[in-house]
């Protein structure tokens, strides 16, 4: 699996838009720890979600 973003991107996770924009924190395999705005810092299994970068 080839994730499209890197610490420091924004993203959204298109399936719990009411969690705001996060910023990638870290990314470790297929686990992403992104800080969103609206409910905090979330690890996300890349396989289950699929967050969508904000360019």
């Amino acid at each position: 699996m080839i994730l499209d973003y890197e610490p420091g991107d924004k993203v959204t996770n298109p399936n719990n838009k009411d969690w705001g924009i996060g910023q990638v924190q870290s990314i470790i395999n297929d686990k992403v720890t992104v800080n969103f705005e609206n409910v905090g810092k979330k690890v996300i299994n890349a396989k289950n979600i699929e967050l969508k970068l904000i360019k």
